[in-house]
């Protein structure tokens, strides 16, 4: 077993961290629930995990090794799709691996988060890490309780709260705001904005490939039992103000603002923390995010030229498990 483990690894972060992590030549093993049941096309050694298996987790050889815990049912619609499995999952599973982490003197363990944990605040002023958390979601509900979990036991822990990811990963994602409103907009395929003018934060997966790399190849205390936020001011936009802006790029495509609240989340994000106390800066803006799809697309990169019926199969809708 290699020195860094990535737990999640086949995932849409998973596999920009992987590709991110052997073009610098650092090693990693992925271990991996698959929960969604998609081939994976890698030429990585997979050993496949169930979180919930407490056997399974104690026949691996985790000391000295760090950790990055990405797997779980990730998002809200799906956790709210599957409500059993997120609670065997993301609760049950992911909090007594991480019990049983604290236990195994592994060298570092870094959780993803998410900024959703923020939910429903005033966006007259950005929040920082040591902002009220409400949480709005079975997901963010999930997060937050491994959080306070980790923040409990005697481990060399770093939580990242990431913003909403977007970008080109090998295992694409459409069900992801920016993703999905530049993919339907440049094939004028139908396109609904519900709470339109909700705030959000964003970030680009490859930023979040960097930021885990930096703090696994980093020796540095500054990042050790602690909280940061991922991401970047810059990018905290409302839906219709980035859809507004993906549709001058596109050229193409229209929508609807559909009333009534479909997400109650609001928030703006600061991520000042994040450059001043880890001298990690991020590097993709929204604009090259949107570029960056809509020149995938232009070559029919995910084939969905077309083919709105493949759509469905670039994200989290369905899930694979006994």
């Amino acid at each position: 077993m290699k020195s860094n483990i990535v737990i999640g690894g086949t995932g849409y972060i998973g596999n920009a961290l992987c590709n991110y992590l052997a073009d610098k030549d650092i090693e990693y093993t992925i271990l991996d629930p698959n929960i969604y049941g998609y081939k994976v096309n890698t030429s990585d050694d997979i050993e496949k995990i169930d979180l919930s298996d407490t056997e399974q987790i104690k026949n691996i050889d985790w000391k000295n090794k760090n950790i990055v815990l990405l797997a779980g049912l990730v998002g809200d619609p799906i956790t709210k799709k599957y409500p059993d499995l997120h609670k065997k999952i993301n609760e049950k599973g992911i909090q007594s691996l991480i019990t049983y982490l604290s236990n195994q003197e592994i060298n570092k363990l870094i959780f993803v988060s998410t900024c959703s944990n923020y939910g429903n605040q005033p966006t007259d002023h950005l929040l920082s890490e040591e902002s009220t958390l409400d949480p709005k979601s079975l997901y963010a509900e999930g997060k937050v309780a491994a959080e306070q979990l980790l923040m409990s036991l005697d481990v060399n822990y770093t939580i990242l709260r990431f913003a909403t990811a977007f970008g080109h990963s090998e295992r694409m994602r459409f069900d992801l705001t920016l993703n999905e409103f530049v993919a339907k907009l440049y094939y004028n395929f139908s396109l609904e904005i519900y709470d339109a003018k909700t705030w959000r934060p964003y970030c680009h997966v490859k930023d979040f490939a960097r930021v885990i790399a930096y703090i696994l190849e980093s020796n540095s205390k500054e990042s050790s039992k602690e909280i940061f936020n991922v991401g970047n001011s810059d990018n905290n936009i409302t839906k219709l103000n980035l859809v507004e802006k993906i549709q001058k790029e596109t050229g193409s495509g229209s929508f609807e603002v559909v009333d009534g609240s479909f997400d109650p989340r609001d928030y703006k994000v600061d991520f000042s923390k994040l450059e001043n106390k880890l001298k990690f800066k991020t590097k993709f803006s929204i604009d090259y995010g949107i570029q960056e799809i809509i020149e995938k697309l232009s070559k029919n990169y995910y084939g969905l030229k077309n083919n709105y019926e493949k759509f469905n199969n670039f994200g989290n809708y369905k899930i694979n498990f006994p």
